[in-house]
């Protein structure tokens, strides 16, 4: 996994410091795409995903990963084209974050083999939002109904309701989410609890897409 400077190198090229490697290069199996994400949690949520329908393909996501820094499509394509110049085969796809009222994500820049993945929900953490899974997450007994009263009273129902909900600052550090159980509520510890039918249809779609990309079909 790699990340980038605020100038746009990519600390893995720039520096060899590369997540489980030290010559910035990409394994066989993976070498010639790229993953490119928001930031750390991304890739801690996808794996976490990816375990639970293929943990080959967990383990590889860490090794195809690129960290942007945020919503930075043209960063992805300036890195991409480094990418490009080693390998004209190389392939690659960028997360990006549905539009949102009032701030909308920054365009995709076209580049020849890098592709786009919009989320249909308003972020990753939108994912987030099972009341069973945050309640396994903090081993709290079955018959503790406070998560699901919350969803209940306070979050709208519905796919498309849900989808427009901003929902990092329910999982923040003093959040709505800590204040109601006493104790945070990482992300992370969710998205390990999720069963396999709770993950949401757009996650898979997203895993299928980098499982093609590379190369576990």
């Amino acid at each position: 996994m790699s990340s980038f400077r605020a100038n746009g190198r990519a600390n893995g090229r720039a520096n060899g410091r590369t997540h489980g490697r030290t010559n910035g290069s990409l394994p066989s199996r993976a070498r010639g795409f790229a993953l490119y994400v928001e930031g750390p949690r991304d890739v801690g949520l996808l794996q976490a995903w990816a375990q639970r329908v293929s943990p080959a393909l967990a383990e590889t996501l860490s090794e195809v990963a690129v960290i942007l820094g945020g919503c930075q499509p043209a960063r992805a394509a300036e890195h991409f084209r480094t990418l490009r110049e080693r390998d004209a085969d190389a392939r690659a796809l960028c997360v990006l974050d549905r539009d949102t009222e009032g701030a909308p994500r920054p365009r995709a820049v076209e580049e020849p083999g890098l592709e786009y993945f919009t989320w249909g929900r308003r972020h990753i953490e939108s994912y987030l939002l099972v009341p069973g899974a945050i309640r396994r997450s903090l081993r709290l007994p079955d018959d503790d109904a406070r998560v699901e009263r919350f969803f209940r009273e306070a979050l709208p129902a519905g796919e498309t309701a849900l989808g427009a909900i901003d929902a990092k600052p329910l999982f923040a550090v003093q959040g709505e989410l800590q204040r109601l159980l006493g104790r945070p509520v990482r992300p992370v510890h969710v998205a390990r609890a999720m069963f396999a039918g709770e993950i949401h249809a757009d996650v898979r779609a997203l895993l299928a897409r980098v499982r093609t990309g590379v190369g576990h079909e």
